[in-house]
């Protein structure tokens, strides 16, 4: 049943002010406020515009600074958008209470309280109560602010239909009143979630967020099987694990299991946790689509690198380079196929690191190899070169050509490739042809992968990691260097236009979400083929 936005009885709430609550009231506060931003940039009354340029946010609870935090961002687009000067846009937050969100720490309401006035040029009035609403105004104890917004933010109590039920309540916010194990006066009704209050030892009910409504509702229904089975009631209890505050997309703060994270931590954990939901609700693709619109297309207000990178083109401009690159990739593992690497060891001729002369490479009479070194960045970790091979016969130069070469922890006589094609993958025959063979193989099967446009992202992958090895072993020459930078290139999404990808990718996407869904694997049922753009 859940809960609703309470008004406290205070006049004017119910009528004037906007809540958010669901995703209709979202949808609602937003083509308010473009609507705003379009009077406010013809209106010629000056108190008018004025209102319509002012946003209140009351209650600087989560809801509350998350509200006032996006909107921060927001106005700075839409002021240029509709040629408004940031200075005439007023953000105000107003709370009873003596600091923002109250149930932080007082650093991390500080940090957030400093980033909102300092940073998003929000007004932040504290020991303010709010006595009424105007479809003009918001009225406190003191005074009066004029606005044509009021986004009411500052408490929830359990839904409206609990009137109806004959329950004993538990508190002010008519949550139902139960007992250790979620069960109302009623033997056989259990109320969890924002319905139940159900309260930790020091007697508080628990807070009205995602970890009690699941953990009560687990807790619930294992109690309602006990009864059924003739067991004993098990006592439900809540574990929060952390909570946190994203103020805008740049700032988050949080407290997590016990510790105050960074803000850059914060902003990271508030992806995980969204991305942990999303996946015991939606799955992968609610995932997939989640980061693709917070990550890859956000459309609100963006730094100058996110500018560049959310750029899109059509995933067609990139077929040619696709199939050029997959017939490359094919070629290199037919021709090794015709050498012979299938039946007899190429590989330490290939490495350079034959141990016989009869497997090595031209014989030395015939000319002197002369490496230069053009470019470097050694930094222990990673060194990349970039030198030039020079052949001479006869005392002149008769090829020279560009090559790259990466460096893993190379100190002082250690170098970690070297070590490792010595040591593993050329320890004896057997496996050195098991590599050799892995290696021909994924030519080939990355050529067709590319070809077909079949997971056209992890062929990429595949692709850009035999390049990186071969840069850290026998080194890529200029004439290959291409290659690499085709590899990143067609990661995004090249297999999607004139490629298997455009049926493949939504055909996995929902055989993974019928077995999410019903914990049975089917290769094929209704809607299986089904594309969802």
């Amino acid at each position: 049943m859940g809960s609703t936005p309470n008004y406290f009885d205070i006049p004017g709430l119910d009528e004037h002010a906007f809540t958010l609550w669901s995703f209709d009231d979202a949808v609602r506060i937003r083509e308010h406020i473009k609507k705003c931003f379009i009077l406010a940039s013809q209106e010629k009354d000056e108190t008018e515009r004025k209102r319509l340029l002012t946003f209140v946010v009351s209650g600087a609870g989560f809801t509350g600074v998350e509200m006032i935090g996006e909107l921060g961002i927001w106005v700075k687009s839409l002021c240029k958008e509709h040629k408004i000067p940031r200075k005439d846009v007023r953000l105000i937050i107003v709370d009873m209470l003596s600091r923002i969100l109250n149930t932080l720490g007082e650093k991390n309401a500080a940090k957030a309280h400093k980033y909102l006035e300092k940073k998003l040029k929000v007004e932040v009035m504290l020991d303010t109560r709010i006595t009424s609403a105007t479809d003009h105004s918001l009225v406190y104890e003191g005074g009066e602010i004029q606005t044509r917004t009021v986004i009411w933010c500052a408490g929830i109590k359990a839904c409206d239909d609990a009137e109806k039920c004959d329950i004993e309540r538990a508190n002010r916010q008519n949550r139902a009143k139960v007992d250790e194990f979620c069960r109302t006066e009623y033997k056989n009704v259990y109320a969890v979630g924002d319905f139940g209050g159900l309260a930790g030892e020091d007697g508080r009910p628990y807070a009205a967020m995602v970890e009690n409504a699941i953990q009560t509702a687990h807790g619930a229904a294992e109690n309602i099987l006990n009864d059924i089975r003739g067991k004993e009631q098990k006592k439900v209890s809540v574990k929060f694990h952390g909570t946190m505050v994203s103020v805008g997309n740049y700032f988050c703060v949080s407290e997590i299991m016990g510790k105050s994270l960074p803000v850059w931590l914060s902003i990271v954990m508030k992806f995980l946790v969204n991305i942990h939901y999303l996946w015991e609700i939606t799955g992968f693709r609610g995932i997939s689509r989640y980061l693709y619109h917070e990550v890859l297309e956000r459309r609100q207000r963006k730094i100058l690198v996110e500018k560049h990178w959310s750029t899109r083109i059509q995933a067609w401009w990139l077929t040619p380079l696709r199939l050029f690159l997959g017939g490359m990739w094919l070629y290199e593992g037919l021709v090794k196929v015709a050498d012979g690497w299938f039946s007899s060891p190429k590989l330490a001729a290939f490495l350079g690191m034959a141990n016989d002369g009869t497997s090595a490479a031209t014989p030395t009479a015939a000319f002197v190899t002369k490496i230069d070194e053009v470019f470097r960045i050694k930094t222990g970790i990673i060194n990349f070169f970039i030198e030039t091979e020079t052949r001479i016969a006869g005392g002149e130069d008769i090829i020279a050509q560009h090559f790259s070469r990466l460096e893993f922890f190379h100190f002082g006589d250690f170098n970690l490739v070297p070590w490792f094609l010595r040591n593993i993958v050329l320890a004896n025959d057997g496996v050195a042809m098991f590599f050799q063979v892995l290696v021909v193989v994924l030519e080939i099967l990355v050529g067709l992968m590319l070809l077909g446009g079949a997971l056209t992202f992890i062929g990429s992958f595949i692709s850009l990691s035999l390049i990186v090895m071969f840069m850290s072993s026998t080194g890529l020459y200029e004439k290959s260097w291409w290659m690499l930078f085709a590899s990143i290139a067609i990661m995004g999404g090249a297999g999607r236009a004139f490629g298997l990808d455009y049926y493949l990718i939504p055909y996995l996407n929902n055989v993974w979400e019928s077995f999410w869904k019903n914990k049975k694997f089917r290769l094929f049922f209704k809607g299986s083929l089904d594309r969802f753009d």
